[in-house]
């Protein structure tokens, strides 16, 4: 166990098509911007860091994979914003992969991609 590790900082999400993601990403959350180079693009979102990088190492992999996600980060809201939020993200033309929904584990969430496959949630606590 790694004791040392006491919090999650920030959260990098690779990209293939860097641009594309950007201004996915730019258009659809308020967060501000905390840096911006030409390989990739931090938020602030709240006390984490959300990051976008270009695959541009060797270990990055390579390619995406829509039908195998390799990411799902989650954004919380209150209970009536997760149906605001769906329908602004249908309006935008976003590729929705589960509506808005009551889950079991007292979340109601809609699940949504990003351009390169990624699942991205909005949730609220029920």
């Amino acid at each position: 166990m790694l004791r040392s590790v006491k919090q999650l900082n920030y959260a990098i999400v690779l990209c293939d098509d860097l641009e594309t993601m950007k201004a996915f990403y730019r258009d659809l959350f308020p967060f501000p911007v905390d840096s911006e180079s030409e390989t990739g693009l931090t938020f602030r979102a709240g006390d984490v860091l959300l990051s976008l990088r270009k695959r541009t190492r060797y270990y990055d992999g390579n390619g995406v994979r829509p039908e195998l996600p390799g990411v799902q980060i989650a954004f919380l809201v209150s209970p009536p914003e997760v149906d605001l939020c769906y329908n602004q993200l249908v309006a935008k033309g976003v590729k929705i992969l589960e509506p808005p929904t009551n889950q079991p584990r007292g979340h109601r969430t809609v699940y949504f991609a990003d351009p390169e496959g990624n699942m991205l949630e909005v949730y609220a606590e029920i």
